[in-house]
């Protein structure tokens, strides 16, 4: 029986030991970069909605500009020697103008007139007995219309409904 000798190879002590420290210094390196970066993508989230807030009327206003002047127009020409006609068509100009620009948009005016009284885009300010020949709960007349952005009621038409 012979010994063997101890095998004089490498031994685990002997290996290169990888460098712990140089690795957990990297990767704190990297979670405060990351850190770093969430910030700013919060910061620059809540800079974008604020300035969507600020200035989103923006497109609105561009449209709703050229309807002043045509009013301001109109009421030059009125003050003059013209006669009404000019603050007539002024007028009727403006208001053309400015329902374009609102369906421009997707603001739409809910048409009422005639139709079957709904509580979910009208108001019943008053009610008035069915006259002969009109369906109970219809709308006879508008008092003020009503305005929907998309889905959304942004007013209500405020109306008057027959009662059955």
């Amino acid at each position: 029986m012979t010994e063997e000798a101890p095998d004089v190879g490498t031994s685990p002590e002997d290996e290169e030991e990888p460098d712990f420290e140089a690795m957990v210094s990297e990767l704190e390196k990297e979670i405060q970069y990351a850190k770093a970066e969430t910030v700013n993508a919060v910061q620059r989230a809540a800079r974008d909605r604020s300035e969507a807030l600020k200035y989103g009327g923006a497109s609105l206003a561009r449209r709703i500009i050229p309807a002043i002047d045509h009013l301001s127009k109109a009421v030059e020409a009125s003050e003059g020697e013209q006669g009404p006609e000019p603050l007539i068509e002024g007028v009727r100009l403006t208001l053309d103008g400015l329902r374009s620009s609102l369906e421009a948009e997707g603001i739409s005016q809910i048409d009422a007139l005639g139709k079957k009284f709904d509580p979910t885009c009208m108001e019943a300010i008053a009610t008035i007995p069915c006259p002969e020949g009109e369906e109970p709960g219809s709308v006879v007349e508008v008092i003020e219309s009503g305005y929907r952005m998309h889905d959304r009621i942004l007013r209500a038409s405020r109306v008057i409904v027959t009662e059955g």
